[in-house]
């Protein structure tokens, strides 16, 4: 029995029982792990980001969960829905979504009725909304429309966030295979594809290929001949081994995932790493990075293994699930904020890419990656950078690294040639 988890859960709040059940499911995951740390965080099978019936992905800790489960159930889709969404599947609907009528084919007949199977336990997955009302007129925006706003700007609004719990089904545990199998049919390619493309392997991703040559990303990052894969803090940069030393480009790109969520956390920009980082911080941080690199990679049809030298922590970390409450939201929080840091980048420089070619100029992007903001604008081209900023950074100087963050992340690899 977990210590401080009350099996009862009478008295819980929504989101305390959510967080009990992604502790639940961690453990499981770090356990199966344990007895073979050389299998990957999410297989390839279960590589599709989660996403629900309209379309839309499911944020940072939740794809993780929903990842998890589908991997170990089996599940052949990526797709979930609430039990209202899936019963609402039935009904034709007003302009206000109002039901109106069981749906019919074009005879005339009733279709099938879909439902969830009998005996099928929901997920929950939490979903933060923001109310953003102006400090002096109580006016109220849009979040969408408060993350484009200058800093100036920003600080004229409150944000108030609120967490919101929903209970969710995968597909496969609805009948919609025998009663919609057109539509399950396309879920399941989805799934389909993305398995194929991690069989293959990512030989190569154009954006991180980018970021490396042309120095777009937050801080350098340099390929060098060697066995040694980590971020310096005092220097602010990346060393990964030279692609050609990896077995292959997913396990390259997986890795370096790794150090660039390490570098997202230094103390000028998220800030998980501290001077004073003791052991169980610097445990911590090593699980941020290697949840963080999977979903990345996950999101880039690439399998994430653990890393050789992570997995000592893995005791560390089932420790720390089973004795801290906070610890699973704490971290996957850190996780979903490390991996939007990371994509949101990649995005940029990806839509460039394919906007104008290799030979494209980035300097806008490079300025703005350069003189950090947590909301990153996809729309560098349009976003102001400010001069201010960008004397301040240049005149911070450079902290003495303790011996903890002399290199954060993984070193000493054992053979030539790395492995995911």
């Amino acid at each position: 029995m977990r210590k401080n988890y009350t099996p009862n859960p009478d008295g819980l709040s929504a989101e305390d029982r959510a967080l009990n059940v992604f502790a639940d499911i961690m453990i499981d995951k770090i356990r199966n792990l344990q007895q073979d740390w050389k299998q990957p965080w999410i297989s390839p099978g279960a590589a599709q980001l989660p996403r629900n019936l309209n379309g839309r992905n499911y944020n940072g800790m939740n794809s993780i969960i929903l990842m998890f489960l589908q991997e170990k159930h089996g599940w052949q889709t990526a797709r979930y829905a609430t039990f209202d969404r899936i019963t609402d599947m039935n009904f034709a609907k007003d302009k206000e979504g109002k039901r109106l009528h069981l749906l019919t084919d074009k005879d005339g007949n009733k279709l099938p009725y879909v439902r969830v199977n009998k005996g099928e336990k929901s997920t929950p997955v939490m979903i933060t909304t923001f109310t953003c009302v102006h400090k002096k007129t109580n006016e109220r925006i849009k979040y969408e429309d408060y993350k484009q706003l200058t800093d100036k700007e920003r600080n004229e609004f409150s944000v108030f966030p609120k967490q919101h719990v929903y209970n969710v089904f995968n597909v496969d545990q609805t009948n919609m295979k025998e009663t919609r199998p057109e539509l399950y049919e396309t879920y399941h390619k989805e799934a389909q594809g993305t398995l194929e493309l991690s069989d293959k392997g990512m030989v190569s991703l154009p954006e991180i290929d980018a970021m490396i040559d042309k120095d777009l990303y937050v801080c350098p990052i340099k390929p060098t001949a060697g066995n040694d894969a980590y971020y310096s803090v005092a220097r602010d940069e990346i060393i990964i081994p030279e692609k050609a030393q990896f077995i292959d480009g997913e396990s390259f790109y997986s890795n370096l995932f790794h150090e660039m969520s390490h570098a997202s956390g230094s103390p000028d920009r998220l800030n998980r790493i501290k001077p004073d980082q003791d052991r169980a911080g610097y445990s911590r941080e090593e699980l941020v990075a290697e949840l963080t690199a999977a979903l990345v990679a996950s999101r880039y049809g690439m399998a994430k293994h653990v890393k050789s030298d992570s997995a000592a922590y893995l005791k560390s970390w089932l420790g720390s699930l089973n004795e801290n409450p906070e610890f699973i939201k704490t971290t996957l929080n850190d996780v979903k904020r490390s991996a939007s840091f990371i994509t949101q980048r990649m995005e940029a420089v990806g839509e460039r890419l394919r906007r104008d070619g290799w030979d494209a100029d980035f300097t806008d992007i490079r300025q703005q990656n350069k003189t950090f903001t947590p909301l990153f604008r996809s729309d560098v081209k349009s976003a102001a950078v400010s001069t201010e900023a960008t004397v301040k950074a240049q005149e911070q100087p450079i902290k003495e690294e303790s011996q903890v963050l002399e290199a954060v992340s993984a070193k000493s690899a054992e053979q030539p040639r790395f492995h995911r």
